[in-house]
């Protein structure tokens, strides 16, 4: 085995999980698609099952090999903060997309929807209720968010465990919120390109906060555990770097589809 230290990357060693996980994947896609159109969810329920497991275990030794091995140095690091910004790009231009869909759809309304928008028949959400409601709790966990990384910053472990405890719990109170308003809905996903458009952006955003909210789980979890100090602690960066884009991401959803869109 190659001796780590004696170059500025990390180079893994062997690992299953990146083979597994493509399968794994596959046939949660899959078993997706399978559910859709046969109304049969074990392909679906494997796949989600599978990925589970493995994302733990490569967590587990991620997690393991920045905190116990010292593999995670200042060279890696870099590298590792590189990564997390190109990932975020790369979500940016992700959701770009389905703002440019939705107002490709709404500045010039086809004839096929009644040359309005919202197309005929659609009754859009009040934007002053609910979705006002999950803008201040989702500014306000980027409030938390902030205050348990200086916490972390400076040593103080109590108020970084305070601050990720309110974190997390916004995030869950947002998606129970959300999946509330889904549930009332008047219009579904089939309803038009009002209906596609909406569920599309405001459902990926929703997924976003649920991964946003484990990733937040883990790093308390890791705060708890003493993992973090006050100048080793990228794990728990990408997550706060992460979220503050799901705020970012929310605010547009919220001026652009369901105040402006309305």
């Amino acid at each position: 085995m190659s001796n780590y230290m004696n170059h500025p990357f990390h180079l893994v060693d062997k690992s299953p999980w990146p083979l597994l996980s493509a399968f794994s994947v596959m046939s949660l896609v899959s078993g997706t698609a399978k559910w859709f159109h046969t109304f049969n969810m074990d392909l679906f329920l494997l796949g989600l099952v599978c990925t589970l497991a493995i994302m733990v275990q490569w967590w587990r030794d991620v997690i393991r090999e920045g905190t116990y091995q010292g593999l995670h140095t200042s060279m890696v690091g870099v590298g590792l903060r590189w990564g997390m910004i190109l990932f975020i790009t790369s979500e940016v231009l992700f959701f770009v997309s389905f703002f440019w869909a939705f107002f490709h759809s709404s500045l010039a309304p086809a004839v096929e929807i009644g040359s309005t928008w919202p197309p005929t028949g659609i009754k859009p959400f009040n934007p002053f209720q609910i979705p006002l409601l999950n803008t201040a709790i989702l500014l306000a966990s980027g409030v938390t968010v902030t205050w348990a990384h200086h916490a972390i910053m400076e040593g103080n472990y109590t108020q970084g465990v305070q601050g990720l405890v309110v974190t997390v719990l916004l995030g869950l109170y947002f998606t129970a919120l959300q999946g509330l308003e889904y549930f009332e809905a008047s219009f579904t996903i089939a309803d038009a390109v009002y209906g596609s458009t909406f569920f599309m952006a405001t459902g990926f955003h929703g997924l976003h906060v649920i991964i946003g909210t484990i990733f937040l789980l883990v790093c308390l979890i890791r705060q708890y555990l003493n993992h973090f100090s006050s100048t080793h602690h990228f794990g728990f960066e990408a997550a706060a770097w992460y979220w503050h884009f799901v705020d970012v991401v929310w605010l547009f959803l919220f001026i652009s589809i369901y105040w402006w869109g309305n």
